[in-house]
């Protein structure tokens, strides 16, 4: 969001996150360790966030979600590797390493702060596209509340993402007009899938991300499978792919 929206929470002194050196130095950390071995199984999940201003006061809940979905896919289907990144500020973008291993990135979530400043969807579609040039990514995981950008611009992105096969998963908290619009078209021409949430609805959020986490590490089955048993929510995400 722009200067102009809600400022950030304020956060005592013990809980200040880290300065942008520290995010830094943490992704050089994890970039210079070695890489674990494939282990066949699952796949690649990159989880983008908006870390604008407006979104500070539900970012922890966020970062807290995003760490469950590892736990969950694992005892659903075997686990998968995850990319987090995030833009906020003027036009600061960061992408962590690819994990296998919640802790690390509940470390680098907690060391950021939100900052005011305009979205930047199209460097995370754009990065997405790279991304699985490089290497296959299963799914798009996109979590904000606002679009600020031309919309032609991001159904671009979207139908070339679309065409590599990666669905979209867009998580919108509130009830943002233009920000439905452009996820709801982003969704379609990925052939994923979109949701509205808020503070309230943590749980939903919740269910919601870990479907998206089976389907990651196990496939259209094992979502299926997982609607079948869960109904809710979970059904209707997956309705939403069926109808794709």
């Amino acid at each position: 969001m722009t200067a102009g929206s809600k400022p950030p929470a304020s956060r005592s002194p013990a809980q200040n996150p880290a300065t942008s050196r520290d995010v830094d130095r943490f992704l050089a950390e994890i970039a210079a360790r070695p890489r674990p071995a494939p282990s066949g199984a699952g796949g690649r999940l990159l989880f983008a966030m908006d870390a604008t201003a407006s979104r500070q006061p539900t970012w922890d809940l966020a970062a807290q979600l995003q760490g469950e979905m590892f736990s969950a896919a694992a005892a659903a289907v075997g686990g998968f590797a995850t990319q987090v990144c995030f833009y906020r500020g003027f036009s600061e973008f960061r992408a962590s390493p690819w994990l296998t291993h919640p802790g690390p990135v509940h470390r680098l979530m907690a060391s950021v702060v939100c900052r005011a400043g305009r979205t930047q969807i199209a460097k995370v579609l754009q990065h997405a596209i790279n991304e699985t040039r490089q290497q296959k990514v299963s799914a798009l995981v996109f979590v904000g509340d606002c679009a600020e950008e031309d919309l032609d611009q991001l159904a671009g992105l979207a139908g070339d993402l679309g065409v590599f096969g990666v669905p979209a998963f867009l998580f919108q908290e509130g009830s943002d007009v233009a920000a439905r619009t452009a996820f709801q078209e982003i969704a379609r021409l990925t052939r994923g899938a979109w949701c509205r949430f808020d503070a309230a609805s943590a749980d939903t959020l919740r269910e919601l991300l870990r479907a998206v986490a089976v389907y990651v590490a196990g496939g259209r089955t094992a979502l299926e499978d997982l609607a079948r048993r869960r109904g809710g929510e979970v059904r209707l995400l997956a309705r939403q792919l069926d109808q794709r």
